[in-house]
């Protein structure tokens, strides 16, 4: 009564491509360059051989692991497109907030010139008065 196991042992063709397909999932790939799209394809090519040897018939469940993280990581990446166009959207909301304060501080500067310029004027008039001659009514 002992117990076998009916799976077959790990080829070595198969350690090589569970190898490359672990690299190419953490974008650190040996021979592709970095930032390939994981597919069957690129899993042999970065395991170093022809994509034909990377066969469903051959590896069934390698194939479908392969299938399954490009099916999920397409999803994350459409939701990252989309968080990029938002953030796309935010970056030219910022742009016009900058204009906008840009004409704001440009308006305030104008605004202060011109205080000075009436204050000083109002000083130079305010200096070239004559005496008045009103005395003030002192109620009693």
């Amino acid at each position: 009564m002992s117990s076998t196991s009916h799976e077959k042992p790990m080829s070595r063709a198969e350690g090589a491509f569970r190898q490359a397909f672990e690299r190419l999932k953490v974008n650190q790939p040996l021979i592709i360059p970095k930032g390939s799209a994981v597919t069957q394809n690129n899993v042999a090519r970065e395991a170093g051989v022809d994509p034909s040897a990377l066969k469903k018939s051959r590896f069934p469940a390698l194939v479908e692991s392969i299938q399954n993280w490009v099916s999920d990581n397409n999803q994350r990446m459409q939701s990252g497109q989309s968080q990029r166009g938002k953030n796309c959207g935010l970056r030219e909301r910022l742009a016009s907030m900058k204009e906008q304060r840009d004409r704001a501080l440009n308006l305030l500067a104008n605004a202060d010139a011109l205080i000075l310029e009436l204050l000083r004027e109002n000083e130079r008039l305010q200096a070239g008065r004559p005496p008045s001659n009103v005395s003030p009514l002192n109620a009693k």
